[in-house]
């Protein structure tokens, strides 16, 4: 410690004796500080000199008490405005002051470890902010005493300088001796209002921009406050010191490239109008996070981290924590890889902070949580040389030092004996690091298996003895199809990059399609969605990135029109392409209901917009995972099912929360008796009956009880009836609107009581009249299937109760089944195939569904009175069970029907795939059909003979 002893002789060497004696007098006050102080003048010229010069900083700290806690936001600027209003201060000397008291209080706290990394480059962001933040505004004031107020040429409302904070600063991880990255902006060109001496808002602001530059980064006897570079801004160095919005929006649109994209990452408002800045980063971001997922950047950041691994080994830089081999550029690197290439779709991504941003990566499978809690680790140990370094000398430097007795002090903050203990652990933590930044966006496997002399040609010499030869049966047509694309006016107007993307996909494509059973068929069906995505080509970029997606595009294209047709409309969903364990794995509600909530969790809380947007890729997703994995062979028809009726209630659930925290927010809460939303969606139909489709609508009734005459609790209050009626017209909107992604499900609403012209939200009172008074036998029918599917539990109780009442009430049969017949007959007259025809219509013909639906919907109402359980259930295949079990049904006669049912929605759902109509050769099925007829002739012997 004989580097402290000659430190302390100096501090006490001061010609002020009486602040000297203060600080002794504070120490001995504060024994722990008093007992770190040998430890911070070893480890810390920089501090060792700062009290050499000016002792009574350390007693102020001591004093206030700002060495022994943490600050609270905003204490910083709380402090400077009282130093810049005391009369006589001075800009430059009071920030400068202000920043080696503050910066004394950082360093001491972080060498002593009563901060952690985290506070301390909080801390130190928070000294940025306040200083800039306060200067521009003293500057700002000064200005307009000159030249006037700036004002905007088109709302004539005054104007601020927008100041955004870039890298570390932006996500405050700022380090204790880092230069601030700033990019200056204002929103509206105009004028000031001076009648003397009036200036356009682009000089005021520039003035102002290099007024706030001087101040801060001019180096005076006293030191500097923060170094600034400016080098981000619109057009680097060559160009405008402060730019409006539109001009900076134009810029990002028109001329923005992709390293720009990954600086503006971190970027943050941090001075002017809160709600200003929050508009220019939102017309930022679809210049930062693509819609979709973003694979074309995958070259420019593949090209970046060669430029990394170039400059380390031209400038030796190994000894750079930051900049060297698994340094903490590599770090960040990774994660805004991550970011850029996925953020647009998973907005948990849209983050500043990157333990943040890396602890999301882990939540959505980007990197194994192992990988995570490595590069976390690394980056706190990192961070924490950096700040050894730095704070030694208080000088912007990575680099290990050389000298024994720097080396000596960095082990010493770090918590080692030596330097080689210190060196060990460091290069534990470096290899980690490097060895993830090697498998980052490597490239791909089939660039290294595949010679590109092996590939086929995608150009004018494509011809059809090379799709012969590649096992294409049918090679004149397909080298039409491909001639067709090759030119079309969307390929000849392509940019350089589309097109040669478009080069290197195509014959990676040809030869994916000619592994297929049809490769013919493989690529006309893909070739569309090829089309579609020439001007995004970062799906190419998709595909070409990952060789596997490439084959499960072609498997499922091939095995269904209906899948190649979902993916042309909404190429998106080639991102569920990429986990081929999620893809052929359909989840079950639970799993749905969490996935959901995670995604529309991390969305801006009111914005209708997004949550519309977020629930129809959910679906979209999901719907083709069971397609997916029917076609594989993993789903049985009635697990298709289930999984499509789940994905179907896991977003009404979601809907109704949505519209009524709208409404609520508008309106204020209906009373009502119980906690819960006093209303009920009943689904009806096939979803009803667990039995959706992948085309499927959704046959809904909407049903409410609260008092009529009750009203909402808010300032703009509405009486409940019309609150509810405006919630059901609001989650049939959330349904039905078309956007980008089409719609989320076509609604029916005319089976709820008096159908189109009946109320749209029904009393649970009114419900129950309607059924007991009015209804019809075959609403009666349509009610065997009805089935709570999202709301109010409570509500639906109520509902179920009047259900199974209407159901179990006694009937008489005979009449009962001359009105199911008769009704059937005047179905099929209407929609059943001409008699003569050979075809079978899976749903209407003689012996199909609709016959089989019928037979158990009149089984429900005829003996429900005798066997309440036959009310228990929506589905035919439970019914038609329990009907065997009872004895109302011969076992025989149950299974045939239950054999029958699951054959013919079996074939529908696969000529669904295969978008062909539900109509098959008469002679397919024709036993189970026979045994259908049979059954129905038995069942309605008086009716039909």
């Amino acid at each position: 410690m004989a580097t402290a002893a000659t430190a302390w002789q100096h501090i006490a060497e001061h010609s002020d004796t009486a602040a000297i004696a203060a600080l002794e007098q504070s120490l001995a006050a504060h024994p722990d500080s008093a007992a770190s102080l040998p430890g911070m003048l070893a480890c810390s010229p920089f501090v060792a000199g700062l009290l050499r010069r000016q002792p009574g900083l350390l007693t102020g700290l001591l004093a206030g008490g700002l060495l022994q806690r943490s600050l609270e936001d905003g204490e910083l600027m709380e402090e400077l405005e009282q130093l810049l209003a005391a009369p006589g201060a001075e800009l430059g000397p009071v920030l400068r002051r202000f920043r080696q008291r503050h910066m004394l209080r950082i360093v001491w706290r972080d060498f002593s470890r009563m901060a952690d990394t985290l506070e301390t480059v909080r801390d130190t962001s928070w000294l940025a902010e306040t200083c800039i933040g306060l200067t521009q505004s003293y500057l700002h004031n000064q200005l307009e005493t000159r030249f006037g107020v700036p004002k905007g040429r088109f709302s004539g409302e005054p104007q601020q300088l927008i100041v955004i904070a870039m890298g570390k600063l932006g996500a405050r991880e700022l380090n204790v001796s880092s230069d601030i990255d700033l990019i200056f902006a204002f929103p509206e060109s105009g004028d000031t209002d001076s009648t003397r001496r009036s200036i356009s808002n682009t000089e005021f602001f520039t003035k102002l921009g290099q007024g706030l530059i001087t101040a801060l980064d001019q180096i005076t006897a006293e030191g500097f406050v923060f170094r600034v570079d400016m080098r981000l801004r619109p057009y680097g160095e060559s160009g405008a010191l402060a730019t409006n919005f539109a001009a900076f929006e134009e810029y990002y649109q028109d001329q923005g490239r992709d390293w720009e994209r990954y600086a503006m990452v971190k970027a943050r408002p941090i001075t002017g109008d809160p709600q200003r800045g929050a508009e220019l980063m939102a017309t930022l971001r679809p210049f930062v996070y693509r819609r979709y997922v973003d694979f074309g950047v995958i070259e420019s950041l593949r090209g970046m981290k060669q430029m990394i691994n170039a400059e380390v080994r031209r400038r030796g830089l190994q000894a750079d924590v930051k900049l060297g081999h698994g340094g903490i550029r590599e770090i960040e690197f990774i994660a805004q890889c991550f970011q850029l290439i996925r953020g647009g779709r998973d907005l948990g991504l849209q983050q500043r902070e990157l333990l943040r941003v890396l602890e999301e990566c882990s939540k959505l499978g980007c990197l194994p949580p192992e990988s995570v809690a490595e590069l976390r680790s690394a980056y706190l140990f990192l961070r924490d040389s950096e700040h050894a370094i730095q704070g030694y000398l208080d000088q912007q430097t990575q680099a290990l030092p050389a000298e024994p007795l720097q080396q000596s002090a960095m082990a010493t903050v770090m918590g080692y004996d030596t330097w080689d203990g210190y060196l060990a652990a460091l290069d534990e933590h470096r290899n980690r690091v490097a060895g993830h930044f090697r498998d980052l966006i490597a490239e791909p496997e089939s660039d290294r298996e595949e010679p590109v002399e092996e590939l086929p040609l995608w150009d004018e010499d494509l011809d059809a003895a090379t799709l012969a030869g590649l096992g294409y049966e049918q090679p004149e047509q397909s080298l039409e199809q491909l001639q067709v694309l090759q030119h079309s006016s969307r390929v000849a107007t392509l940019q350089v990059e589309g097109r040669e993307r478009l080069q290197q996909f195509m014959p990676r494509l040809l030869l994916a399609c000619a592994e297929a059973e049809q490769p013919d068929r493989a690529l006309q069906r893909i070739l569309p969605l090829v089309t579609a995505v020439l001007r995004r080509s970062a799906y190419l970029a998709l595909l070409l990135e990952n060789p596997p997606a490439l084959g499960d595009l072609v498997l499922l294209c091939e095995a269904s029109p209906w899948i190649a047709q979902q993916l042309e409309r909404q190429p998106v969903l080639l991102d569920e392409l990429l986990d081929r364990g999620s893809l052929y794995t359909a989840a079950d509600r639970a799993l749905l209901a969490a996935e959901l909530q995670q995604q529309v969790a991390r969305l801006q809380p009111g914005d209708l917009e997004a949550q519309m947007d977020a629930l129809r890729y959910f679906k979209a997703s999901h719907v083709l995972r069971v397609a997916a994995s029917e076609l594989v062979g993993r789903l049985p028809l009635m697990q298709v099912s289930d999984k499509l009726t789940w994905i179907a209630e896991v977003i009404l659930e979601h809907v109704i929360a949505v519209a009524w925290a709208d409404l609520t927010a508008r309106f204020g809460q209906p009373q009502r008796d119980s906690d819960g939303y006093g209303f009920a969606i009943f689904g009806y139909g096939k979803l009803g009956g667990i039995e959706l489709s992948y085309s499927s609508d959704l046959d809904l009734v909407f049903i409410f009880d609260a008092d009529a005459q009750g009203v909402t609790d808010g300032e703009r209050s509405i009486d409940n009836v019309k609150f509810y009626t405006r919630l059901g017209q609001r989650i049939i909107h959330i349904l039905e609107t078309r956007m980008t992604m089409g719609q989320l499900y076509q609604v029916d609403m005319r089976l709820r009581p008096s159908g189109n012209s009946g109320m749209l939200v029904s009393s649970l009172r009114g419900f129950r009249s309607y059924q007991q008074d009015t209804a019809w036998t075959w609403e009666h029918q349509a009610l065997v299937r009805a089935r709570l599917v999202a709301g109010d539990p409570i509500v639906g109780q109520g509902v179920d109760d009047v259900r199974r009442e209407i159901l179990c009430q006694p009937r008489d049969a005979t009449a009962l089944a001359e009105e199911v017949v008769s009704m059937r007959e005047r179905m099929r007259s209407k929609l059943s195939p001409a008699a003569h025809t050979v075809e079978f219509d899976l749903k209407q013909s003689v012996g199909g569904i609709v016959d089989i639906e019928f037979m158990v919907q009149y089984a429900v109402l005829a003996w429900s009175s005798r066997v309440p359980d036959l009310a228990r259930w929506s589905d035919n295949i439970r019914i038609l069970e329990t009907l065997a079990r009872e004895g109302l049904f011969e076992q025989r006669e149950s299974e045939a029907l239950i054999d029958a049912y699951l054959a013919f929605r079996s074939a529908a759902h696969q000529l669904a795939l295969q978008q062909q109509p539900g109509v098959v050769p008469g002679e397919r099925y024709r036993e189970l059909r026979e045994n259908v007829e049979a059954i129905w002739k038995r069942l309605f012997r008086a009716q039909v003979e």
